[in-house]
């Protein structure tokens, strides 16, 4: 069971975090004296209070403390708490490492998250439906209780929230966490060798693969060109000596034999591990144990008769699809529980070169119709997003396609339409799925093509 913290009475706009770090210090390990100290520092003067109430909001803070694993059931300091105190001084910093505690070891990322959530769905927030919402993603506590109030307050001192009450401000999320997939583990590694080995991994199969199909995957995710003869000495053999991969050459076939590449355990550990652990603070539980099943294995469950499985195995089948091209993973629109496992729609998001938002709509049936691509049309506007992603284990009809091609032609979306055979194919060999959005990539650009002589003429 994930719950969130326990917090009454512990608020920024109820104490002061430094002087309450202070009292903790001179009153260690004696529950009576600490709360006595708790209650004439911030309560004192709560004259409508009563003086058994007042004593009651004392107890609260010292239970917020505890729970939020600054004081242990002795009242002393924890190893964090003792953190804590020694830059109390400092209130920034003091605040920024409250704020990583939260997210990461308080499931404040999977709050953060369900909050993402309901702003991508555009869904006003209230504490009644974010109750709900925080239910559904299994994070727990009191029907009215101020755990999430709470949260958001401690966020909102280190800046992760902005004035505006739910808005989040991602730049400041992502410094405070100070992690990326990339990690230190890849610091000594060339741009051609880390981008190489986030493409392998990317494709979540740890049998060998082609080299050359990689290099061309890391090639159109990272806009990097790859030495073609030379890359046997210039990638693979520092990967190889950094332990992160095993290469072989190949040995059937005719022609040139490409080698063949797979991740190492340490490449596991040190790289895909980090993400994961990531990601899980972000998703559902039962999606994440999903997402870490093959490709063949979430798409066999597409066919489950329990339309929420069936709806998280799509889900985890967008997250494994744009995750191939090393997509940043934003929101759920709707979630397989909401739409029984008819749908569901992801954002997701790319800062290289450019900024661009994804919005990705999968679908388990037979056929997508025009009206399935007009929603999605309809609400790139409400979502920011520039790209559509229509996924779909069976076929694109003629007129989807065609009403695709008329709106690319008339403004600046670009549509991309994966169906079934396409997946058949990238369940064989991941990398392949660089075919299919070059395929769309090429039919987006003649229908865009300018008409320069026209231009011209009316010049």
């Amino acid at each position: 069971m994930n719950n969130l913290p326990f917090g009454s009475e512990f608020s920024p706009s109820q104490i002061e975090l430094p002087k309450l770090l202070v009292i903790c210090y001179e009153n260690s390990g004696d529950k009576a004296s600490l709360e006595s100290e708790i209650l004439h520092a911030f309560f004192e003067k709560h004259g409508r209070e009563s003086a058994e109430n007042r004593k009651k909001l004392a107890m609260n803070c010292r239970l917020g403390l505890k729970a939020y694993g600054i004081i242990g059931d002795n009242c002393e300091f924890t190893d964090f708490g003792k953190e804590l105190y020694e830059i109390r001084d400092n209130e920034s910093f003091l605040y920024m490492k409250l704020a990583r505690h939260i997210l990461t070891n308080l499931n404040g990322m999977s709050f953060i998250q369900c909050i993402k959530d309901m702003n991508a769905s555009l869904e006003s927030i209230t504490l009644e439906k974010l109750h709900i919402a925080c239910r559904e993603r299994g994070l727990n506590y009191p029907s009215g209780g101020k755990h999430p109030s709470i949260m958001r307050l401690w966020l909102h001192k280190a800046g992760v929230f902005t004035g505006n009450r739910w808005e989040i401000d991602e730049e400041r999320l992502k410094e405070i966490l100070g992690t990326t997939v990339s990690m230190d583990a890849l610091r000594d590694l060339t741009a051609l060798q880390r981008a190489f080995l986030k493409s392998l991994i990317n494709t979540g199969k740890s049998s060998p693969q082609p080299a050359n199909r990689i290099a061309k995957l890391a090639e159109v995710t990272f806009n990097l060109r790859f030495p073609e003869k030379t890359l046997p000495h210039d990638v693979l053999a520092g990967l190889v000596s950094a332990g992160f991969i095993t290469s072989e050459k190949a040995t059937a076939g005719r022609g040139s034999k490409p080698f063949l590449v797979a991740p190492t355990d340490k490449a596991r550990e040190e790289v895909l591990l980090p993400f994961l652990k990531q990601l899980e603070s972000q998703t559902d539980p039962k999606l994440f144990e999903l997402y870490r099943k093959s490709l063949a294995e979430i798409v066999s469950e597409l066919d489950s008769e329990d339309r929420y499985i069936s709806g998280l195995a799509l889900e985890a089948l967008a997250f494994k699809l744009m995750r191939i091209l090393d997509m940043d993973y934003v929101a759920t629109r709707l979630r397989g529980e909401k739409t029984g496992g008819a749908e569901v729609d992801l954002i997701f998001e790319s800062t290289r070169l450019v900024y661009s938002r994804w919005q990705i709509q999968c679908k388990n049936t037979s056929r997508v119709s025009l009206d399935d691509v007009a929603k999605e049309v309809g609400l790139t506007h409400l979502l920011k997003s520039n790209v559509i992603v229509m996924v779909t284990t069976g076929t694109i009809g003629t007129e989807a396609h065609r009403y695709a091609n008329t709106i690319m032609k008339n403004s600046n979306i670009c549509i991309v339409m994966i169906d079934g055979a396409d997946i058949k194919r990238i369940i064989a060999d991941p990398s392949s799925i660089i075919n299919s959005f070059e395929r769309e990539a090429k039919s987006a650009k003649a229908l865009k093509k300018l008409d320069m002589e026209n231009h011209s003429d009316e010049s």
